[in-house]
């Protein structure tokens, strides 16, 4: 079986949108916004090269709350993957958590569920490490939140969190822990955090 890894999205693998007119933060809404953060590349090729397989979990509830369509979050999530493959790094499974388990004006309706993929539940992370067929006990989940640190727990993953110091508007800083846990790994850059992962664990195969 095979070691990977598991990444969230935004805040980890690209920035939040920054709607300098509106004076809002919010994840990115259209392939146009996608800018992969600093260390992002750097640190793939690492763990790429180390034999990790990659992958893809990110929460995206906006398409239950109104506010985007099913088919904007599709085309940001397709314009990140063809970044990196352009890159040379190959993400072979991306799982989206379109569900939000509260009811919004205008929402789609069919997603606003309590469903068991949005993290901090394990669901997506399950399901990709039963695709890929990861061994669970040599595989991470990288994030930025504490639900990213939850679903490692819940799915039995590694956790390796980033905690930038570029996003305090965001308030993660009070959000680095789940029930008590805490992250085997954290650093403010994925290239860091990943050699950090390497140098741990050396060739995972």
């Amino acid at each position: 079986m095979r070691a990977g890894i598991v990444l969230d999205r935004d805040g980890t693998l690209i920035d939040f949108y920054r709607d300098s007119t509106r004076g809002v933060v919010t994840p990115a809404f259209h392939p146009d916004h996608v800018r992969l953060l600093p260390g992002v590349v750097e640190g793939l090729v690492l763990l790429r090269d180390a034999g990790y397989a990659l992958a893809i979990a990110t929460n995206q509830p906006d398409a239950a709350k109104g506010r985007l369509s099913r088919e904007a979050i599709a085309d940001t999530n397709a314009a990140l993957v063809e970044r990196l493959t352009a890159a040379g790094i190959i993400i072979e499974r991306l799982e989206a958590c379109l569900h939000h388990p509260e009811r919004h004006d205008g929402g789609d309706r069919s997603l606003e569920i309590s469903c068991g993929c949005r993290k901090p539940k394990p669901g997506m992370l399950d399901t990709i490490v039963e695709q890929l067929g990861l061994d669970r006990e040599r595989s991470w989940m990288i994030g930025d939140t504490a639900s990213d640190l939850g679903a490692a727990r819940a799915a039995g993953l590694r956790c390796g969190l980033l905690m930038q110091t570029s996003r305090c508007e965001l308030c993660v800083f009070g959000q680095v822990s789940f029930d008590g846990a805490e992250p085997e790994l954290r650093a403010s850059r994925l290239d860091t955090l990943a050699q950090a992962i390497v140098e741990l664990h050396g060739d995972p195969a």
